[in-house]
């Protein structure tokens, strides 16, 4: 890929100047990249600092070392023995270079990392931006605060400023740290691509609604989430975050913010835990509207067309409902499966419903309550945004399916296709396979690498020697990413259909909040 120039000037070394003071990275590797780990973009979120916007660094005397990852932000996901530290003090970021020159302009790609915005770090192997940082991109990757140190909405906070998306204004803040420091490392602040996946791409869509995040990115690719609604409604309103928050104060005897403040961090978050049986949307501290960074539901944004009207690269895994199929409904029976699913879509709508989740059978019921749940949590808002984003006409739209199959990826469940898009072809944990790529998986990670390279440096996924990769529109044409690459009619297209029928003005039914 060369979306870059060449350049003149003194060859780029392993100490760059930042605005707070010098960072010495690790020695250049094998492929020549550079990388420096653990550089703070921002001020430790701790004591009176903890539920503030994020400040800047600190700025530091001689060179500070970025060899090592900074900690994980604390995770609120129940029994996460996932490795590496955690800390309260964790807002730190990542970038991985193979420019020589500092004036090399290379397209950057900056990654935000899934969880539900409840557990996760920059740190993932699977992420290690080194090989996508080879064939040309600058790459960044960072931690932004979790759970109720990410996402605590409260009145007494709003006296402040603004409370309830931390989180989300960290992602902000990573962002302007790109913007004023990235050409050092040889990238061009003014060609940046945001992508993420899971909650990380539900992110890309809430910034890309967000007045706040004008100028700060120019592309976005969105793997597996887009909104942050699904199987129960949109995501938490104004009146339900701060709800949230001050029953939260109430349960720690009517603490006050400052006593929250003071409260052990480990204490404080062991009392706000999360698993996957429940929807991090409606049960979890997580993003909420709060009329500052999120003004109002991301749908209905990009439905009035107040969204950044920059080109969208996103799509959906054929398998997405693997990990959450605790918050199915119920598929014991077909008789229980359609009973919920009664309840939740309305008698009037289940001959509609049966055309595109049929239950005739007990076995088939569990294979339709397996499909809804994949397209509830993660694949209809996918579908949805791209839709939405193409209705501007304003900027260009690709979508995709992603459904590979190998040994090594047995099964296309949500997360499976970041060791592709990334080049890592790490071990596929969350589908339980330890099987080792293979050259054909070697094959398929270079095709996804150089369709997301392709799209960061000119906003088109095309390029020499790829299947051709056709713009969305109104036929739902989408790329599927399977074993054969190639165009072909959304295979979900009536399922999302159905769902698409009970949103009104862009928005969920806020009554699903209450199903099982």
């Amino acid at each position: 890929m060369h979306g870059f120039s060449t350049a003149t000037t003194a060859e780029l070394g392993r100490d760059i100047r930042t605005q707070a003071g010098l960072v010495r990275g690790l020695r250049r590797d094998a492929s020549g990249v550079l990388a420096f780990k653990g550089i703070p973009y921002a001020a430790p979120p701790v004591g009176l600092l903890r539920w503030c916007a994020p400040q800047p660094p600190t700025p530091w005397d001689g060179v500070r070392d970025a060899l090592v990852f900074g900690a994980g932000c604390l995770s609120s996901l129940e029994n996460d023995h996932r490795p590496g530290p955690r800390d309260e003090d964790c807002l730190y970021l990542n970038v991985w270079t193979a420019a020589s020159h500092a004036d090399e302009k290379r397209p950057v790609m900056v990654w935000i990392h899934g969880g539900g915005f409840q557990f996760g770090s920059s740190a993932n192997p699977a992420t290690d931006g080194g090989a996508l940082a080879a064939k040309g991109a600058v790459v960044v990757s960072f931690n932004y605060r979790l759970g109720v140190f990410g996402f605590l909405a409260h009145p007494d906070l709003d006296a402040e400023a603004p409370s309830g998306n931390y989180g989300l204004q960290d992602q902000l803040a990573a962002l302007r740290w790109v913007k004023a420091n990235i050409a050092g490392f040889g990238g061009n602040p003014d060609n940046v691509t945001l992508f993420g996946e899971s909650a990380g791409a539900m992110a890309v869509g809430i910034l890309m609604a967000s007045p706040l995040a004008h100028g700060l990115f120019h592309k976005a690719i969105g793997q597996s989430g887009a909104f942050w609604d699904g199987k129960r409604g949109p995501l938490q309103s104004f009146e339900e975050a701060r709800t949230r928050g001050l029953a939260f104060a109430r349960q720690r005897g009517q603490a006050s913010i400052a006593a929250l403040r003071a409260m052990p961090a480990d204490r404080l978050n062991a009392a706000a835990t999360w698993s996957f049986a429940t929807s991090p949307v409606v049960t979890a501290f997580s993003p909420s509207i709060d009329h500052h960074v999120v003004p109002d539901v991301p749908a209905r944004r990009f439905l009035r067309g107040e969204q950044m009207h920059i080109p969208l690269l996103a799509g959906w895994n054929t398998a997405e409902e693997f990990p959450f199929a605790a918050q199915s409904l119920p598929d014991q029976s077909a008789r229980a499966f359609l009973a919920a699913a009664e309840a939740m879509f309305g008698r009037e709508r289940m001959a509609d419903f049966l055309k595109v989740y049929p239950a005739a059978t007990d076995t088939e019921a569990k294979a339709s309550a397996a499909a809804l749940t994949g397209d509830t949590v993660i694949g209809e808002q996918c579908w949805q945004w791209l839709r939405l984003h193409r209705r501007g006409k304003r900027a260009p739209v690709y979508g995709y399916v992603f459904g590979y199959t190998s040994r090594y990826t047995p099964i296309a469940s949500h997360v499976t296709e970041i060791p592709f898009v990334f080049g890592t072809l790490t071990p596929q944990q969350v589908i339980g396979s330890s099987a080792p790529p293979a050259e054909e998986d070697r094959a398929m990670a270079r095709t996804m690498m150089d369709y997301w390279l392709n799209f960061a440096a000119h906003g088109d996924p095309n390029g020499p020697g790829l299947p051709v990769w056709p713009a969305y529109d109104e036929t739902d044409v989408v790329q599927i990413l399977g074993t054969t690459i190639e165009a072909g009619p959304n295979p979900q297209a009536a399922r999302f259909g159905f769902l698409d029928s009970f949103r009104q003005d862009g928005v969920l039914p806020t009554r699903w909040r209450e199903m099982a």
